[in-house]
């Protein structure tokens, strides 16, 4: 229930203006998002690669209606590869893309476009993109244009949500060599039609596709915070007698710090998904309804501010 009355509130344009608005706002925002500008992303991807972490970077925005807002996006991306890539973080730093924010909604073919050269440019400073995915309805949009993507860009990454329930049959079509494959469990709301609707259900079907991406021949990339499928996902790399270059874990900014410290230290690779950019109020309460556990951090800072 208190996921569904955060995922309720990441669409209220009332709650974005009073939590926008609020002075504890500041530092909530700041655990979570790089911050807004490009710099603040170089910022805190050279912190974290100097720390033995990989990164992937999402300029926030979402459900762009014209097409200056899209090619804003992609700016903005073309302009981070470039400063990644100046900057000598590449390839330990790529970059990751809401279709949505590229046109998909009202051009599929301009979003295409757009992030085409988003990976041509990737590739020119010798790293990869990984296409976000979003909700179950933009689903199939996405993997067709993956499809495309790959004809020229192979390494381009995809992203499958654990509880959809389409989602093991996905992985199978996906975990083909040189396929690398991001593996969430979900943060939008959707119908049991075509999700599972309880964190155990959709823990096991997490783990039903892990081990199909472990046992294939692609790239597992391993997105989770939870103890319990980290500590699976350890036990499958041994059985499946993967070494830590031929797969993943990957965690979000501001989540679980010493956890990926730890899993950097006994050698594993791990990649920060680090935010930035002025849109940050949905992906916010997204992450608070994945692990509504992180409303304790926002309370603590509603009360020290106080």
């Amino acid at each position: 229930m208190l996921r569904s009355v955060i995922l309720a509130a990441s669409r209220s344009t009332q709650v974005e203006r009073l939590v926008a608005t609020a002075p504890f706002t500041r530092d909530v925002v700041r655990r979570f998002v790089a911050g807004a500008a490009t710099d603040d992303a170089l910022r805190a991807t050279r912190a974290l690669v100097t720390d033995g972490q990989a990164v992937t970077l999402d300029y926030l925005g979402e459900d762009t209606t014209t097409p200056e807002q899209a090619n804003a996006t992609r700016d903005e991306y073309l302009k981070l590869l470039r400063l990644l890539g100046a900057a000598g973080l590449t390839p330990a730093a790529e970059v990751s893309v809401k279709l949505s924010a590229l046109g998909q909604a009202f051009d599929e073919q301009f979003a295409y476009d757009n992030a085409r050269q988003i990976c041509a440019a990737a590739d020119a400073v010798g790293t990869t993109v990984t296409l976000d995915m979003e909700d179950h309805t933009t689903t199939d949009s996405t993997l067709d244009i993956l499809t495309k993507l790959r004809k020229d860009h192979p390494s381009t990454g995809a992203v499958l949500q654990a509880y959809l329930r389409r989602t093991e049959s996905d992985c199978r079509e996906l975990s083909a060599a040189g396929s690398r494959v991001r593996l969430c469990k979900g943060a939008y709301k959707e119908p049991e039609s075509v999700a599972y609707q309880s964190a155990r259900e959709v823990d096991k079907s997490y783990v039903r596709c892990m081990n199909v991406l472990m046992a294939g021949d692609g790239y597992p990339m391993l997105a989770t915070h939870d103890p319990r499928l980290i500590a699976i996902g350890e036990d499958r790399a041994r059985w499946f007698d993967r070494d830590p270059g031929r797969f993943e874990f990957q965690m979000l900014y501001g989540i679980r710090p010493e956890e990926q410290k730890r899993l950097v230290g006994e050698g594993y690779t791990v990649r920060t998904y680090v935010p930035y950019g002025d849109q940050w109020y949905g992906y916010l309460m997204r992450r608070l309804a994945e692990r509504p556990a992180n409303l304790m951090f926002f309370g603590r800072a509603v009360v020290s501010k106080k």
